[in-house]
């Protein structure tokens, strides 16, 4: 009278809780239509058929859509989300980078099944060209383009555009799992040396020893500072006869050049008090014995005026 087969649809759904297909993947330049696509190559989601938008909303699945891509071939695997569901049957379309480090070709076998990631926290990237240090603000740049993705995956190589320009860059690490999501997520993003980067060699400078050459005093720069009587003047008579200035001719033996200091070093600073020693002045010995006999004058004086 009751049949077991009515209840098959029932167990089915409960087995049925996670999505799972096989799609072949093509590259978004494939991708037909009359509008332009290449902000799909811009980020880190796919374009899956309309039935897998069929399938995933009969699940009891978790939103944010985020999908596991496995390429069994190889055994690489990847993340990602979804951004349209407008693909052909049978089939999906990835952005260039994603097919790289699944090593696809066109029209391979990918695995597409639905995750629940952790959300970031923490994310570091190697850029894989030192070109990457020509931009000002990276971190900015960095936060605006991963705008365009829904998780990360340790270990793959996205790429970002840039005033016309694609730099990729590799995650060496994430946090608090090897793949996340970072929709509406607080992340601290960190950089790793660019590969192929070699730090600037730094020379240290020598101080070059002065060296004391003949010069010519006939090429100094005469200093000549104060001389009297060099101006012109007036006569009281009004003439001009013999006012013109006549001052006395400069010597070169005048210009006296400072002795440089040969033990110089630096961080050291010496200071001269007197470069000449002073001859030491002797009394004659007659001067010595009047000052011993007349201290002895004034102490027998000193004793008679106490008396």
């Amino acid at each position: 009278m009751f049949s077991f087969n009515m209840f098959e649809p029932h167990v089915g759904r409960v087995f049925q809780n996670r999505f799972s297909t096989q799609y072949r993947c093509y590259s978004v330049s494939m991708l037909a239509g009359p509008n332009d696509r290449s902000d799909v190559e811009k980020g880190g989601k796919i374009i899956m058929p309309p039935s897998a938008l069929d399938q995933l909303s009969r699940l009891n699945i978790t939103y944010p859509m985020l999908f596991k891509l496995t390429n069994k071939n190889s055994d690489r695997m990847t993340h990602c989300g979804v951004l349209e569901f407008v693909a052909d049957e049978g089939i999906c379309y990835l952005p260039h980078w994603m097919m790289q480090n699944l090593l696809l070709e066109e029209g391979g076998l990918v695995q597409v099944e639905s995750v629940n990631l952790m959300v970031a926290t923490y994310s570091k990237f190697q850029p894989q060209s030192p070109d990457f240090l020509d931009i000002t603000n990276p971190k900015a740049v960095l936060e605006n383009a991963l705008r365009n993705f829904a998780c990360l995956t340790t270990g793959d190589v996205i790429a970002i555009n840039y005033n016309e320009k694609i730099y990729e860059l590799r995650v060496m690490e994430t946090k608090p799992d090897k793949a996340v999501s970072i929709i509406e997520c607080d992340m601290n993003v960190d950089f790793d040396a660019p590969l192929g980067y070699k730090e600037p060699e730094r020379h240290m400078q020598r101080p070059e020893e002065p060296t004391e050459e003949e010069t010519d005093p006939s090429n100094y720069e005469m200093d000549i500072g104060f001389r009297a009587f060099t101006g012109s003047g007036n006569r009281l008579d009004g003439k001009k006869k013999g006012i013109e200035p006549s001052p006395a001719p400069l010597d070169p033996s005048d210009i006296k050049r400072g002795i440089p200091n040969y033990d110089f070093k630096i961080g050291r600073i010496t200071f001269i008090r007197n470069s000449r020693q002073q001859p030491r002045k002797t009394e004659p010995v007659s001067e010595i014995m009047e000052q011993i006999i007349f201290r002895g004058l004034n102490k027998s004086t000193f004793l008679h005026s106490q008396i």
